[in-house]
């Protein structure tokens, strides 16, 4: 996952609070400036090509952009132990150049999980003017983080949204102050066979945890809640229908993940299907035995309808057996 942003728009706020919060993933933080990172007492700053070990089981790195390839390898070993790479674009590189060595990569392990781009709701304005850079970063990315949402009154924020909105077209808009932003929006906690033992919160943990009833009305809700709409169905789908809804997804989608059973003659197959932002991945792969032939997807993203996303996946559902070149849409998302 890349993240990126101009200065003082709040990545290094969203980086903390994540590491923070994301307590069952251990995350590789990519960074050209440890003082930043604002872990513990860690007081590292300006070094390259240098790792760090946190305390819960994060790993920080400071690096030159010319050898972010070797470091993904390294990360990607499975002796790291790292389950998400995060790589911060500011300082490093221009978000397409990165965007092209992640999606680029032969490793195997290395999978694109979207553009971040987090902006100042109060700046925004002046900076987009500043400097037009930040519209050609906005219509790559995947996810658009408006920070600081406090900082702005509701109707102006309204009208903010729907700007960048008719920007960068259906990528999720979503709006928090502090750089809240739900891990489970970005990516998937990963099931550990170890139990997890009791431990001792944090000072970061036990603020983090707080009671909002507790807060200033002006304070709660200032961010969105992420939601994610599940899809079953026994009978097969048509690939030409999923394909046509992936390439258009319903506005607010970030994420889709699941397998699919196609209606396809002589197919025996399930597809592995991964989509992050505009990014698509399918891999064909044999049912277990005694599976049922059963297509189940996730629908993860902020500011989605269900109602409509579950109508238009239940459209996709095959009335017959179909030509085995509907499947050439697939065919041009899965790995060769």
């Amino acid at each position: 996952m890349i993240v990126a942003g101009f200065l003082g728009s709040g990545k290094t706020t969203l980086l903390n609070h994540l590491l923070r919060n994301s307590r069952g993933t251990r995350i590789g933080v990519v960074v050209n400036d440890f003082g930043a990172i604002n872990i513990d007492s860690m007081l590292v700053a300006g070094q390259v090509d240098a790792m760090v070990s946190l305390g819960n089981g994060c790993v920080c790195c400071a690096v030159d952009v010319s050898e972010l390839d070797d470091l993904f390898t390294r990360l990607a070993q499975p002796r790291a132990k790292i389950d998400v790479i995060v790589v911060e674009a500011s300082g490093l590189a221009e978000p397409r150049n990165l965007i092209r060595m992640v999606v680029g990569s032969d490793n195997p392990r290395i999978r694109y999980g979207g553009l971040v781009e987090v902006v100042d709701a109060e700046q925004f304005p002046a900076s987009s003017a500043r400097h037009p850079e930040l519209l050609t970063h906005l219509r790559l990315a995947d996810l658009i983080v408006v920070n600081k949402a406090d900082r702005v009154p509701g109707a102006g924020m309204s009208a903010l949204r729907q700007d960048i909105a008719e920007l960068v077209g259906p990528a999720p808009v979503y709006a928090t102050t502090h750089g809240r932003l739900a891990p489970n929006l970005l990516f998937d906690e990963p099931l550990r066979e170890t139990p997890r033992v009791a431990e001792q919160l944090s000072f970061d943990e036990l603020l983090d945890d707080h009671d909002h009833d507790h807060e200033p009305a002006d304070h709660r809700h200032l961010h969105d809640d992420y939601l994610s709409v599940s899809f079953t169905s026994e009978r097969p789908l048509d690939p030409r229908a999923l394909i046509a809804f992936l390439e258009d997804p319903p506005p607010g989608l970030f994420r889709a993940k699941g397998f699919a059973a196609f209606a396809v003659a002589d197919e025996r197959r399930k597809f592995g299907m991964h989509l992050v932002g505009r990014h698509l991945v399918f891999e064909p792969q044999n049912w277990a035995r005694g599976e049922p032939h059963t297509t189940r997807l996730v629908l993860i993203g902020a500011g989605m309808d269900p109602d409509l996303a579950t109508k238009r996946l239940q459209d996709t559902i095959a009335d017959d057996v179909l030509d085995p070149q509907t499947l050439l849409g697939v065919w041009r998302y899965t790995p060769h």
